[in-house]
């Protein structure tokens, strides 16, 4: 061994040889205390417990793990490599993703947990009721959503690419939520300074719409985002924009694009052009600020920024850029317009109790023909727009046979008043109310050629005076209906009772309360013009009860009936001679009387005038075979008008709409057959001055303050001065008569009214009968054959005598002239 320096320590070793070296060997570098130069005492070192060929080996393990310490040998152990800042930071960046990414899950499952069940469920889109035309035309939409849901397919392709375009470019490559377009948004906000751009995708839009609130807050975010992904995972691409493009608000009360197309353009969604989505596609940022309707110039240069945009995605080329970016900026009408929409606010108001609460998509059949809707309308707004006489709403109904409502116009200009005077507005009716008061009559025992006096009246305190103030002396009760004398009116109501006029009024359909005083007679009363009209409507279909209505069917969107109007045939409530005398006195009304503005060529029409005090209303209700139709005129603030009555412009807006409605059906005369044999000369006052035609073509009902209150003692016959005794009746004018009829004497050639005058008629009780030829012309004498008098195999042949009335029933399912559509509706 080699000698060692001086001074030199000598180190222990343990166990011998070559395997003792390297299990443990001690050098002077472990030491720790220098062995130089000291002689402070130095402990023993105590060997190792676990030295040996074991320890070696777990230590060999541990370096290499860890890569460091010695090697047990004398050799010097490796330097440990140090690490770079790259390394250290992807060190730390991992593990704070790590960790993040644990927190941020945790974050998305305690939101998700706060979410109510029913979010994880897309709820049903309210339910919209589709109304249409008796053809099937669409009339409006109502519900929350104001429009139906329409596929991609059957929309304008313009619109899902404009609002893509401007609201979320990467739609169909994202997955629910887009970082670029949050980036890009925050970008663009910084630089502005202001939240110019949103990062929200169309998925969270929806989302949002759908199952959250419009807080703004972290919460709602979050639940926002968890909410867009589910979706995504739900359902594809193409059922996202399209549930998206169905629910989203587009002001104006309009949810989804069809409403909005109907809203702002009156079209269908698959008609709306490149211009059209753009604006809708632009309203999406803010609805009510940026509506046509209430600022078209913001609506047009925000879809100019649409149309910039669909351009750089290449969705449309240049030439259909310039092509759109050159249309004038439009204001849309500020709400629903057309005539159409009375209608529908109706079948709304009734459609709960047809069908019960509506919880899925309808269609709503009505009888409205479109056709005629429109003329109404027009009629209506042309005669308004171009009156001078202070007059500024307007109001029509129009009813067929069955009472089925083909036309209804409730005002001027639906846009500017939803208000329904047609309905909902109840009025004086003043003359239009009398052939109730006529009818009441005929039924106890007057007859159109019954004879009366017009001469001054005194029922209790009240004195009901004519229009002109004069009287005309003995009439006949054809001439005072189609003259409209309030002095007979008075006198019939008084002898047949008010009572019992009212009773008929609500026969015929009027269900508004009637006050139980003879000025009835002279409408007081107020009724509403759908009423008033239906109430008129048996006179025309031979007289069936024609309660007004509108809804035929009630369907869901698959076609299942929920509602269906019942085919059953209305009662009889006029006895078919009653409608033939009153169709002949009110033709006559049409023909020589107040209502002549009403004439159609070649159709027989029939009416009555209404005019009440101070030209506040203006009425007139006719009918054709075909329709019965009421106008009604005035101010909603009750000003009079400048000498307006029925027999003017209500006339001549009837007159308006008919004539469009007949024009190319045709003629048939009206029901009953009852002619009068007579065309009265004009009736002349009592001072012997030529009428000339001096009617006003209007009658004006009194003061109501001038009225004797419905308390009066009038429960006692009324013995009105100059009133016509009524004859003996029954209390049922359709039962068997009690009362024996008064005999009568046998028909002379001479007789000008082919029966007996009744008793207690005017011009026959002490004092001798006027000539005839001061009353009215000569006509040949009525003659009655009833079926029983006929022999069994007679077949009528040829012309029948203008006199002859046939009663009994008629072979062959009904007259000749009965429309088409009542015959259908009845049977035969």
């Amino acid at each position: 061994m080699v000698a060692r320096r001086k001074g030199e320590r000598i180190e222990p070793s343990f166990g011998s040889g070559r395997e003792a070296e390297v299990a443990l060997r001690i050098t002077a570098e472990d030491r720790a205390v220098s062995a130089a130069g000291t002689d402070a005492p130095r402990r023993r070192a105590r060997p190792k417990a676990d030295a040996g060929p074991d320890r070696a080996e777990a230590r060999e393990k541990r370096r290499f793990f860890f890569g460091g310490g010695g090697n047990g040998g004398g050799e010097k152990p490796p330097q440990r490599a140090r690490r770079g800042f790259f390394g250290s930071f992807v060190r730390i960046a991992f593990t704070v993703c790590l960790w993040g990414g644990i927190a941020l899950v945790g974050l998305l499952a305690y939101f998700a947990i706060k979410l109510p069940q029913e979010a994880w469920a897309v709820p049903d889109r309210p339910p919209n009721v589709k109304i249409v035309s008796v053809t099937g035309d669409l009339m409006a939409n109502r519900g929350l959503t104001g429009g139906e849901a329409v596929s991609l397919d059957e929309m304008s392709p313009y619109i899902p690419q404009a609002v893509m375009a401007i609201e979320d470019r990467r739609f169909y490559s994202h997955f629910g939520i887009d970082p670029l377009g949050i980036l890009r948004a925050a970008f663009e906000n910084a630089q502005a300074g202001a939240t110019v751009q949103g990062g929200s995708t169309l998925t969270q839009q929806l989302a949002k719409n759908v199952f959250l609130t419009p807080d703004q807050n972290i919460e709602r975010k979050i639940q926002e985002v968890i909410l867009a992904l589910w979706l995504e995972t739900r359902f594809s691409k193409d059922q996202i924009l399209e549930m998206y493009l169905n629910r989203v608000y587009f002001g104006s009360g309009a949810t989804g694009v069809e409403a909005a197309a109907r809203r702002y353009f009156n079209k269908s969604a698959k008609e709306v052009t490149l211009g059209e989505a753009a604006l809708l596609a632009g309203l999406l940022k803010a609805p009510s600020r940026l509506s046509p309707a209430k600022d078209p110039d913001a609506a047009k240069a925000r879809a100019d920024i649409v149309l910039q945009a669909m351009l750089e995605e290449k969705l449309i080329d240049q030439a259909e850029y310039e092509a759109a970016k050159a249309q004038k900026a439009t204001k849309a009408r500020s709400y629903w317009t057309g005539a159409e929409h009375y209608a529908a606010d109706l079948v709304m108001r009734d459609i709960k109790a047809l069908v019960g609460d509506v919880k899925t998509d309808v269609v709503v059949e009505t009888t409205i023909d479109l056709g005629l809707e429109k003329d109404a309308e027009k009629a209506i707004s042309a005669t308004i727009d171009g009156a001078k006489q202070n007059v500024s709403q307007g109001a029509l109904v129009s009813v067929d046979g069955t009472g089925a409502i083909r036309a209804i116009v409730g005002g001027r200009d639906y846009a500017t008043s939803q208000f329904n005077r047609a309905v909902d507005a109840k009025r004086q009716p003043g003359s239009a109310f009398k052939p109730f008061v006529y009818e009441t009559a005929l039924e106890q025992g007057w007859r159109p050629d019954t004879v009366v006096n017009d001469q001054p009246t005194q029922i209790g305190n009240w004195s009901p005076q004519n229009y002109d103030n004069k009287f005309r002396g003995p009439v006949t009760v054809a001439d005072a209906l189609a003259h409209s004398l309030n002095t007979i009116a008075a006198q019939l109501t008084v002898a047949v009772s008010p009572a019992a006029v009212i009773q008929t009024a609500q026969k015929m359909g009027i269900a508004s309360p009637i006050i139980d005083n003879p000025s009835i007679a002279l409408g007081t009363s107020e009724v509403s013009l759908l009423e008033l009209t239906g109430a008129f409507a048996p006179f025309a279909n031979g007289g069936y009860l024609a309660k007004p209505h509108l809804v035929n069917r009630i369907t869901d969107v698959d076609g299942t009936v929920l509602y269906e109007r019942g085919a059953d045939v209305p009662p009889v409530i006029v006895a078919p001679e009653i409608v033939g005398m009153m169709n002949a006195m009110l033709t006559r009304v049409v023909t020589s009387g107040t209502g002549r503005k009403a004439q159609l060529k070649d159709w027989q029409v029939a009416g009555k005038t209404g005019t009440t005090q101070d030209f506040k209303d203006a009425w007139f209700v006719g009918y054709t075979a075909n329709l019965t139709t009421g106008v009604w005129l005035g101010n909603d603030n009750g000003a009079p008008m400048k000498k307006v009555t029925g027999g003017t412009l209500p006339a001549v807006v009837w007159h308006s709409f008919m004539e469009a409605a007949h024009e190319g059906l045709p003629a048939m005369p009206l029901p009953g057959g009852y002619d009068d044999g007579q065309e009265p000369a004009p009736l002349t006052a009592s001072t012997g001055e030529s009428s000339g035609g001096f009617y006003d073509d209007s009658e004006v009902a009194p003061d109501p303050r001038g009225m004797p209150p419905a308390t009066d003692p009038y429960e006692e016959p009324y013995e009105a001065e100059g009133a016509a005794p009524a004859p003996a009746r029954s209390a049922d004018p359709y039962a068997a008569r009690e009362v024996e009829p008064e005999p009568r004497r046998e028909i002379t050639p001479e007789d000008i009214y082919g029966v007996e005058p009744l008793p207690g008629d005017p011009g026959y009780e002490g004092e001798p009968m006027r000539p005839a030829e001061e009353i009215a012309p000569r006509r040949p004498t009525t003659r009655v054959v009833r079926r029983d008098q006929l022999p069994p195999d007679v077949v009528l042949e040829g012309r029948v005598p203008s006199g002859a009335v046939l009663e009994g029933p008629v072979d062959g399912g009904g007259r000749p002239s009965d429309r088409s559509l009542f015959k259908d509706f009845f049977g035969g």
